[in-house]
C-alpha cells in the first residue's frame, strides 16, 4: 500500500498497486483536460503511477505542469499522442448546494433513500468527484453502491 495515497474502498482490490487508475487521479486528469486510457496507464511504469498520484493540480501553474508531464508520459511510454478533452468536464461535483440529478437518478434506481443536500455537503471534493464518476453513463456503477456506504449515505 502507497503511504498518504487517498485510495476509497470500494477501489482497493485494484487501486493499492496502481493496476488501475485510482479516483483522486481521475480527478487530476478531468481538471488538466486530458484522456487517460487504462491501456496508457498500464505502460507507464509504477514510479511513473505513483508520480502522477502525487502531483498536484492545487494551482494553475500545477496543473500546467501535470498536463505537461502527463503529455510527455504518453508519448514516451505509450508511443502515442495524448487526447485532449473536447469539452470541460462537468464540475457538478463542486458545487455543495446541489446533488447532482445523475447521482440521485443512480441512487433512486438502486431502491436507496435520495441524498440530502446537507449530507452531500459535508462530503470532500474527491468523495463528490468519486460519486459523480460512478453515476455517469459509461462508467461502470457497481461500485456507487459500495461508495455510497462507505461515505455513511445509506439510509
Amino acid at each position: 500500500m502507497i503511504a498518504n495515497l487517498q485510495i476509497f474502498g470500494f477501489e482497493r482490490d485494484f487501486a493499492d498497486t496502481l493496476r488501475c487508475i485510482p479516483m483522486s487521479v481521475r480527478m487530476k486528469l478531468d481538471e488538466c483536460g486530458i484522456k487517460l486510457s487504462l491501456r496508457q496507464w498500464s505502460r507507464f511504469n509504477y514510479e511513473d503511477r505513483y508520480e502522477l498520484c502525487y502531483l498536484s493540480t492545487a494551482s494553475e501553474v500545477d496543473r500546467q505542469r501535470y498536463r505537461q508531464f502527463l503529455k510527455n508520459l504518453i508519448r514516451a511510454r505509450a508511443n502515442e499522442e495524448p487526447v485532449f478533452l473536447d469539452r470541460p468536464q462537468s464540475v457538478e461535483w463542486q458545487d455543495e448546494q446541489s446533488v447532482p440529478l445523475c447521482l440521485q437518478e443512480q441512487i433512486i434506481a438502486k431502491e436507496l433513500s435520495p441524498l440530502p443536500t446537507q449530507k452531500w455537503a459535508s462530503l470532500t471534493p474527491l468523495q463528490r468527484f468519486a460519486l459523480v464518476k460512478l453515476c455517469r453513463s459509461g462508467h461502470e456503477n457497481h461500485n456507487l453502491p459500495a461508495a455510497l456506504n462507505e461515505f455513511n449515505l445509506n439510509q
